[in-house]
């Protein structure tokens, strides 16, 4: 095993150990343009060890990934039930309407909330 690989592991690692007061508290809001791309950017990182053979960092970096999205998932301030998001589509169609205002010249920082009243028969 490579030195290099055992320090982004346990950089992966501390990052886990951060974000987890996150994941647990009921009460925190986290935007999904700050989720997402973070999550986006641990899985890259994990792919991108992985092809290089730092199995370790490769593991951690997939881990980070995964509390990212967990916090996607769980702590997005979209809805306000208990456990928010949990209807793929519906962070499907979020993450496709942050993506679209990437490349808008406005700041745009709205979420987008499913509502059976106005979406009707889904």
């Amino acid at each position: 095993m490579m030195w290099q690989d055992l320090v982004f592991m346990i950089g992966s690692s501390l990052s886990i150990v951060f974000l987890a007061p996150t994941l647990r508290d009921a009460t925190a809001r986290v935007p999904l343009g700050t989720s997402l791309p973070s999550m986006g950017i641990g899985f890259v990182y994990a792919m991108t060890f992985a092809t290089l053979g730092m199995t370790f960092s490769a593991a951690g970096s997939f881990a980070a990934g995964t509390m990212w999205a967990l916090i996607a998932l769980v702590r997005s301030p979209a809805t306000p039930t208990v456990i928010r998001n949990t209807d793929p589509g519906l962070l499907a169609r979020d993450l496709q309407n942050w993506l679209h205002s990437v490349g808008s010249t406005g700041v745009r920082t709205e979420q987008y909330v499913f509502d059976a009243a106005v979406d009707g028969n889904r």
